[in-house]
């Protein structure tokens, strides 16, 4: 298997510049490859590809000892690739008729990540294994130390340096990694996902929806609110423009983290309670999408409701509980502990009558009630709606479970 583990560093105040140049550097590299990009593409000479820009690099580094000479090669290499990615995914989009989203010039503030390939080439994980404290050596930089709070399993391939606020992660990507197999347990479960209720289980065990943003939403309204009282766009900003944009971008990642950790402890929970565990194949951003206008017949330039408002309320609350995450999340856990994950089609799911407690398995829109109420048509069988869900995903990963056997 393949895992990622994610550090805190702790820098001295030199290696804190360092790590700052060195994301400096890196950002100057890339936005001055997507200008050579741009000429030559405007010039219609020949296209420029990664390895013209990679084969540069001896001649940069020469040029300029002080700054892009400092760094690793293979970082710079990885920068570079990255640009390449970003527009190898622009000319698929172009081909598949979407929208296509050119690569675009990073600023200082928005370059947060810097790649090593390989360990050992220009980097070093555990680069003082006799000493206690765990270190990472960093070309440049030196020897940083690292809150290592749980063991590293497997071959360390690719190591990352990322900035979050202003604090400093290592991001380590491990191959190799054996999987804990836990003692069975003779469990099955559906879950189903919601906005009232985070997560319903087939056994009517639900868990509460926490609503992190909804709680914290009067702070952050008040604190971006004294944030747009500044210039959007100035040549420097003050020193209260700094501290206001700090004070926002530390409530979302307060909220990021709060949402991180109770995805964590969820899917961890199921894990260790079920074998096999079935869920909705849920497509978000297509139920994140803004509703298409409606305009008015007869009437240039106006247009019809489209109830875009309560769609946004809405699209709120699944982005708040951050159900593709999770689910991300559950499967990676799943794999780790030998589990089995299946995700099944959500089609009528809420609208089937459930044959598992006694229901006759009627499809109708009109057994669902209410958003929470779930009455059959046919036989009468009054249940939860959310747990009618699970129960019909269950229902339909056992299936799968069967015909895969």
């Amino acid at each position: 298997m393949k895992r990622a583990y994610k550090f805190l560093l702790r820098p001295t105040v030199r290696q804190d510049r360092a790590l700052l140049d060195m994301l400096a550097d890196h950002c100057s590299l890339y936005n001055g490859a997507l200008q050579e990009r741009r000429d030559a593409y405007r010039h219609a000479s020949k296209a420029i590809r990664y390895g013209d820009q990679s084969a540069q690099l001896k001649e940069i580094r020469a040029f300029a000892p002080e700054t892009q000479g400092r760094w690793s090669f293979s970082s710079q290499q990885a920068t570079l690739r990255r640009l390449d990615k970003a527009f190898q995914a622009f000319f698929r989009r172009v081909k598949a008729v979407q929208a296509p989203g050119y690569p675009r010039f990073k600023g200082v503030g928005h370059f947060d990540t810097v790649t090593f390939p390989k360990d050992g080439d220009g980097c070093r994980w555990d680069s003082t294994p006799c000493a206690s404290q765990t270190r990472v050596r960093l070309q440049g930089i030196g020897h940083v130390r690292v809150h290592r709070h749980r063991p590293v399993r497997g071959r360390v391939k690719t190591i990352s340096v990322k900035r979050e606020g202003r604090r400093w992660f290592v991001v380590l990507a491990c191959d190799e990694v054996s999987a804990d197999a836990l003692p069975a347990t003779g469990m099955a479960v559906g879950i189903d996902l919601g906005t009232t209720r985070f997560l319903t289980e087939s056994s009517g065990l639900y868990e509460p929806n926490p609503k992190f943003r909804a709680v914290i939403s009067g702070r952050l309204a008040a604190a971006q609110r004294y944030l747009s009282t500044f210039p959007k766009h100035p040549k420097r900003r003050t020193k209260r423009h700094r501290a206001a944009a700090r004070k926002v971008a530390g409530l979302h990642a307060k909220i990021r983290r709060q949402r991180l950790d109770h995805h964590h402890k969820t899917a961890l929970t199921l894990v260790r309670r079920y074998d096999v565990i079935g869920h909705e194949i849920l497509n978000v951003a297509g139920m994140t999408r803004a509703p298409a206008p409606k305009p008015a017949p007869g009437r240039t330039g106006s247009f019809l409701s489209n109830g875009a408002a309560a769609k946004a309320g809405l699209n709120r609350a699944i982005l708040d509980a951050g159900w593709g995450q999770f689910l991300a999340i559950l499967a990676q856990k799943a794999e780790s502990a030998a589990r089995l994950v299946i995700p099944v089609n959500a089609r009528d799911t809420p609208r089937t009558c459930p044959t598992a407690i006694g229901g006759c398995g009627h499809v109708s829109g009109q057994n669902r009630i209410t958003q929470a109420k779930f009455e059959c048509v046919r036989c009468g069988l009054v249940e939860s709606a959310d747990r009618v869900g699970a129960l019909n995903v269950l229902h339909r990963a056992g299936l799968a479970l069967r015909v895969s056997a």
